[in-house]
């Protein structure tokens, strides 16, 4: 039929079909899901922190050499490994041995003060706490094991490691039996950083109390010098007088301080 323009309009001849063998010269399985195979990107190994190989030589030092073979700082620096596992410690061990002076002073030191320096905190401060803890029941255990008048210089090893860096005057008391073999270390008052009130009456019943046969006195000096002063003479002569009234004798008074340690006995003032 022939349109406005007066020219027939032809139908296109139809698509030739075309086999799917010859666009695929394969055999598509179309049960089967198309599978992509991914290559892995490389892993890339980490660094090992600065301080990994510093850790394992500090550790090897030690085993080979003892605790002669480091400084204060790489013993505490040791110490920090297991409290803080990740962390170069070298850092806040200098920086705590820097505010306290040495480490003796740096266990002693309330728990709050340790926490206050800076990357320390509580578990730091009580992980020192407990460690002071362990050396003096150890010393103590050792004392005990001991007659105390003849291990001397231990007793004055385990005063020192006891009072000499408390921040405040303490009066304590080593109770004895007939054998001079301790029965009890009990701190009987705290005082001041330069006084600690003591009650002659008190040491004397207490002494009862514990069927001790014998007493050695102890308070500290937070100031360092271990010097008696004149208030240590006369309340020592005092407690003495106290304790022959009930049949206790008093054996030593000793001065604890920072510097060392003072025996009324050795002073002749006993």
């Amino acid at each position: 039929m022939a349109g406005r323009s007066g020219k027939s309009r032809e139908t296109p001849p139809a698509a030739a079909r075309v086999e799917d063998g010859e666009l695929f010269p394969f055999q598509l399985d179309t049960a089967a899901p198309l599978v992509v195979a991914r290559t892995k990107a490389p892993r890339v190994k980490p660094e090992k922190p600065h301080y990994h190989d510093h850790r394992s030589r500090l550790r090897k030092r030690f085993e080979d050499g003892g605790d002669a073979a480091l400084a204060d700082y790489e013993l505490l620096e040791l110490f920090l490994f297991r409290t803080i596992p990740r962390q170069d410690t070298k850092p806040l061990a200098k920086a705590l041995l820097t505010k306290f002076g040495n480490l003796a002073a740096l266990m002693a030191a309330p728990v709050q003060r340790i926490a206050e320096v800076k990357g320390a905190g509580q578990a730091v401060a009580q992980d020192l706490k407990l460690m002071q803890a362990m050396l003096e029941r150890a010393s103590r255990a050792e004392l005990e094991r001991r007659t105390v008048i003849s291990s001397w210089s231990q007793l004055v090893n385990y005063c020192r490691m006891s009072m000499a860096h408390e921040p405040r005057e303490q009066f304590r008391v080593l109770f004895l039996d007939v054998k001079n073999q301790l029965i009890a270390d009990e701190i009987l008052n705290e005082g001041t950083v330069d006084h600690a009130p003591v009650y002659p009456r008190e040491v004397a019943r207490r002494a009862l109390e514990l069927s001790a046969a014998a007493v050695i006195l102890v308070h500290n000096h937070p100031s360092g010098d271990p010097k008696p002063s004149a208030a240590d003479i006369a309340i020592t002569r005092e407690i003495v007088d106290a304790a022959n009234a009930v049949s206790v004798k008093v054996h030593d008074h000793l001065v604890i301080g920072r510097h060392g340690a003072e025996s009324f006995k050795s002073l002749g003032l006993l």
